[in-house]
């Protein structure tokens, strides 16, 4: 029922059908969609902005991942985008397209845990190559950033225990709650906005493990960790969802002026030519979050 309460919530921002079955935390691990062509480092790429190489010297941020032969993703402990497996690998639908990515551009992929309210300050100073975990895209971001095409669906929305679910229907009704929300989020900014208590905490994970402990009487969090992580079946029993504050869309970020941005771009519509975009959605029931290729395309 938890589900189909989601669904309602945001049947004016997904495109397809409900996001049944993202509770369990016992995925098959995914299968990295079809490797495709590297971008080319001729035409429109050889005009991208550049930026500063490893040596410190002007040159393309493709070139300067190609140099090390690494592209170092910034991420948090995120389900279904990026999370660990029983055997400590890092999974989930951004990371699986992550994998992929670098496999195009001839590197290794390296997942490093960042701290979400410091994430532009990791891309500037090169202790990353991209942020690739279910970011919203916000005029703060898109200001400090240089962004890919927006590839999923999202919302905020409001977690509280299951038992108190019929006291907060409205915005009007969350007044008195003190929030645990992740510093630097899209969820913090909304509850920001709108004038409520809220205690920072380093990651989403954390703001539901204080509102099951009691710390915090509501979290707000993405929709797409919700719908995996929080209701009947999954390791938050307690808990449920029941607000939705907004819906926004999800973007990969790299350091301003990267060619990067582009190439992951036309990676993407590769992915969707070929279905296995569509193939890894589906591997974490995030289908119907996917954003159409029509406004994928520029």
């Amino acid at each position: 029922m938890k589900k189909r309460v989601l669904s309602l919530l945001l049947c004016g921002l997904m495109t397809a059908s409900l996001l049944a079955g993202c509770g369990s935390k016992e995925k098959p691990e995914a299968e990295a969609p079809a490797e495709t062509e590297a971008p080319s480092e001729s035409g429109d790429d050889a005009e991208a902005p550049e930026v500063e190489g490893a040596d410190g010297t002007d040159g393309s941020d493709m070139e300067y991942v190609k140099s090390k032969g690494t592209l170092v993703v910034g991420i948090t402990d995120f389900e279904p985008m990026d999370y660990k497996d029983a055997s400590g690998e890092w999974i989930g639908f951004d990371a699986d397209m992550a994998k992929a990515f670098a496999e195009t551009l001839g590197v290794e992929v390296e997942f490093v845990e960042i701290d979400w309210d410091n994430k532009a300050l990791e891309l500037d100073s090169k202790t990353i190559d991209c942020v690739w975990n279910g970011m919203t895209l916000t005029d703060e971001v898109k200001s400090a950033m240089e962004c890919s095409n927006a590839y999923c669906n999202n919302a905020q929305i409001v977690i509280v225990p299951a038992d108190k679910a019929d006291q907060y229907q409205d915005t009007d009704s969350l007044k008195d709650l003190n929030f645990a929300v992740e510093a630097g989020s899209a969820g913090e900014a909304e509850v920001t906005a709108l004038g409520l208590n809220c205690t920072p905490v380093k990651a989403q994970s954390d703001a539901l493990l204080e509102v099951s402990s009691g710390t915090s009487d509501a979290a707000v969090i993405d929709s797409l960790m919700a719908a995996a992580m929080v209701g009947e079946g999954t390791g938050y029993a307690d808990l449920t969802y029941t607000v939705q504050l907004n819906s926004e869309e999800y973007g990969v970020g790299f350091r301003k002026g990267s060619d990067l941005a582009a190439a992951l771009n036309d990676f993407f519509l590769t992915c969707y030519a070929d279905g296995s975009i569509a193939a890894c959605a589906e591997t974490y029931n995030i289908q119907a979050a996917l954003i159409d290729v029509d406004m994928v395309e520029e």
